[in-house]
């Protein structure tokens, strides 16, 4: 493929910074756009950086200027009034405007495994996935009304080593490594799909300038989807604890005494979620499962181990954690 002239828009995130590294690295010319205030993960010496708060439209013009590109990646848009003024500043400024949805966006419960992209967008529980199936619904309209050239990804649970995967993060880990239990939500047998960041990125930088994938819908994830239990002991061996206690509690239970961590809950993880990903196999043939959580729990729990700062322990959710066991051990 020729080289690119490629704006992500975000670029430094978990899911992003990867896909940019990718793209750097396969020689296309990648330009960021974002507050620049992010020093976690930093971005290739040759990639260039406009700096703008994305959702502020008018320093989002000042930084663009009259610039063209051959592919827009969205990744920072989370309302559809945002993708509408994205389709009224890109349309014949780019070849492919690239957004990111989420599959969180799927029918919750899901009817039938494995998901795959023509299951039906519904998320009664979650107002998050409600504003990307609507995000998806404007490009919708826009490729039907003028040919906008839009392409939807639709990334699940896409971690790096500074996210931690299971409810508590940190908190989680610290309880562990102090002997204490931890919640897990549901009976722990549910299957969750964990993507790699670095197998995302071939996924979704395979995707970037296809003309194939222009009015097309794409979910990308890995293969690895092992259960919560698993994801748990997994976590505490990383962190040096043979044999975690883990507890429990129904994700209804878990919603009720938090709705923030609750919607969540039951609008994505309370599922098992597997995906079928034949469809991008089919445009991007190198797409494949390289890093599973069993291996990567141990990279995330040394990389906190050596960033102190980050090991964050909320005490609301410790908190919350402690009502829950003592309830679990009531009934």
């Amino acid at each position: 493929m020729s080289a690119r002239t490629i704006l992500f828009i975000g670029g430094s995130g978990v899911i992003s910074a990867a896909s940019v590294t990718r793209a750097a690295r396969l020689g296309h010319r990648v330009t960021v756009l974002n507050r620049g205030e992010s020093t976690t993960r930093p971005l290739p010496p040759e990639v260039e950086t406009l700096r703008a708060d994305a959702e502020d439209g008018a320093a989002v013009d000042a930084a663009l200027g009259s610039r063209e590109f051959d592919v827009v990646a969205q990744f920072r848009a989370f309302a559809p009034g945002h993708v509408s003024e994205d389709v009224v500043r890109f349309t014949d400024r780019t070849g492919q405007y690239v957004f990111i949805s989420s599959a969180s966006a799927y029918q919750k419960p899901p009817a039938r495994l494995p998901v795959t992209e023509s299951t039906p967008l519904r998320n009664p529980f979650w107002k998050y996935s409600r504003d990307k199936a609507a995000c998806e619904d404007v490009l919708v309209e826009a490729y039907r009304r003028t040919g906008f050239p839009a392409t939807v990804v639709r990334p699940s649970h896409t971690y790096d080593r500074t996210l931690l995967p299971t409810t508590g993060g940190w908190t989680d880990v610290a309880r562990m490594r102090s002997g204490r239990p931890v919640v897990v939500h549901g009976d722990g047998t549910s299957r969750w799909t964990l993507t790699h960041t670095d197998d995302f990125a071939v996924g979704f930088v395979g995707l970037l300038g296809n003309p194939l994938a222009v009015g097309e819908a794409f979910t990308i994830t890995g293969d690895d989807a092992p259960t919560w239990d698993q994801v748990y002991r997994w976590l505490a061996r990383a962190a040096g604890v043979a044999e975690p206690e883990l507890v429990h509690v129904a994700s209804e239970t878990v919603a009720a005494a938090e709705p923030d961590v609750g919607d969540g809950l039951l609008g994505d993880k309370a599922h098992t979620m597997l995906f079928d990903c034949s469809k991008l196999r089919a445009l991007v043939p190198e797409f494949r499962t390289t890093v599973g959580y069993a291996d990567a729990a141990a990279e995330q729990v040394a990389w906190f181990d050596a960033h102190p700062d980050a090991q964050v322990v909320d005490p609301g959710l410790d908190a919350l954690f402690d009502r829950l066991v003592a309830h679990a051990r009531s009934v």
